[in-house]
């Protein structure tokens, strides 16, 4: 070793600065094996903080009525945060816009939101509710309205009674006095057939305006902000703004609802931390053009989760892209399931299946959980008014002998069934306790025996 090398170590191979030169320890531990502060010497955990589990208070919120039929459904305040969904038929063919917001409603749909963007489609819309009404399909219906609006709702006054509420876009009216005055015909038409109406902001359509206004008096900051957060806050402005013109027009503030739609995901957090901090309005959540298949529904579970936690949003919308042939009630069923999985509302019976792994070469454990998901969500419709209470149970359908008996048993049902190599045997728990065991080729249709049975015993006595 040269002299300078050896000049970098002392004679007693010292540590570096902050560590002593006896086999030293960093400055937070003893020199004794010691532990952490917050642990005593004998391998204790640290003790519990008290953490709170669930979300936090709600944001509170006006609360907002929307009708039709008798009935009424509540957004905002302390209602439940409502599930939302979007047709994507012709409006023009009433026949198969009414069948599709059937399937919506159906699948757990609370509001139906459909495209009214020509005379067309305005001349449909008491058809379609009356198609539904014939079906006894009572869901609300929102009129979707850009660029001509104010037209139609002024021409086909039917049409702006058969709607329960109107979404307007104020990027969408035109600008200078040809929006004030189109956006004015709209709250007008509101207000004579007291409506509620959601003043929907988009980044893709934002006041241009505004925006360019913004931007102005940000360049003459000392220290301005960038483009992307000047964007965000002239999102909530435009939101805001727009709903303080229509208060002043006559509309009740009891009768507006808010959302400004982003399509990143930080960005959607962003907006409305600063929307619910800014007013006391409902807020419908989305992520707008969330994509495709599980892109679609991890980007909009990671924005709306985060949302959802800290107490804000009244409704909810996952606006998936439908892959082609595709089933539309998808979305409704992501947005159950986020709700649901956050423990905020119970639409269906969960089902709790492990993922497989080495001990499961088969496909049993699989298909049984498919089927029983599968056959739960079917009977849901006739459930939910004959059994109440039902949606909160929990079945476990699991793949082998490690977690199996004690998922089972955490659940309200379970079976576990045998893994590769174990015996060919299921044991099945009911409130925790082993009844029964079943093997041979019928193992599926004797457990879906059971579970329809289970519910008559528990649920059914609830609804006399």
């Amino acid at each position: 070793m040269s002299q300078s090398a050896r000049t970098k170590l002392t004679e007693t191979n010292s540590a570096p600065t902050g560590v002593s030169a006896t086999n030293s320890v960093p400055a937070n531990l003893t020199e004794t094996n010691s532990v952490p502060a917050n642990l005593t010497e004998t391998n204790s955990v640290p003790q519990s903080t008290g953490v709170l589990v669930g979300a936090l208070a709600r944001h509170r919120t006006r609360l907002v009525p929307v009708e039709w039929g008798g009935k009424v459904l509540s957004i905002g305040g302390q209602a439940p945060v409502l599930v939302q969904s979007m047709t994507n038929t012709d409006t023009a063919d009433a026949v198969a816009t009414a069948i599709q917001v059937k399937e919506l409603a159906l699948a757990g749909s609370e509001i139906v939101r459909i495209t009214v963007n020509t005379p067309e489609a305005a001349k449909e819309v008491a058809a379609i509710r009356e198609h539904l009404d014939r079906m006894g399909i009572s869901v609300p219906l929102v009129g979707d309205f850009h660029y001509n609006g104010h037209k139609l709702l002024t021409q086909f006054p039917e049409c702006a009674q058969a709607l329960s509420k109107y979404r307007i876009n104020p990027g969408n009216m035109g600008g200078g006095k040809r929006r004030d005055d189109n956006f004015a015909q709209m709250i007008e038409v509101a207000c004579r057939h007291n409506k509620p109406v959601r003043i929907g902001v988009n980044w893709g359509s934002l006041d241009h305006e505004l925006l360019a206004r913004m931007m102005d008096d940000n360049s003459k900051l000392a220290a301005p902000l960038g483009a992307q957060a000047v964007m965000r806050d002239a999102l909530v402005v435009s939101a805001i703004s727009n709903a303080r013109r229509a208060e002043e027009l006559g509309l009740s503030p009891n009768a507006i609802i808010l959302s400004c739609k982003v399509s990143h995901v930080q960005d959607l957090i962003a907006v409305y931390r600063d929307l619910a901090a800014r007013c006391d309005y409902p807020l419908h959540l989305g992520l707008t053009e969330a994509g495709m298949g599980s892109k679609g529904i991890v980007a909009s579970t990671a924005a709306l989760s985060v949302l959802l936690q800290e107490g804000i949003g009244d409704t909810i919308r996952i606006s998936l892209t439908p892959e082609p042939g595709g089933d539309r009630a998808r979305e409704v069923v992501v947005a159950q399931e986020i709700l649901q999985t956050m423990g905020l509302r119970a639409f269906t019976p969960m089902v709790i299946a492990c993922p497989g792994c080495g001990r499961t070469s088969s496909t049993v454990f699989q298909e049984l959980a498919d089927r029983i998901q599968t056959y739960l969500r079917e009977q849901m419709p006739v459930w939910k008014n004959q059994y109440p209470g039902v949606e909160s149970m929990n079945v476990a359908v699991m793949g082998c002998v490690v977690n199996g008996p004690g998922e089972s048993r955490h659940a309200d049902l379970g079976i576990s069934l045998p893994g590769t190599g174990e015996v060919p045997a299921a044991p099945v728990f009911v409130d925790g306790q082993r009844t029964v065991t079943l093997k041979g080729d019928h193992i599926a249709e004797e457990f879906q025996t059971i579970v329809q049975e289970y519910v008559s015993r528990r649920y059914g006595a609830r609804a006399i």
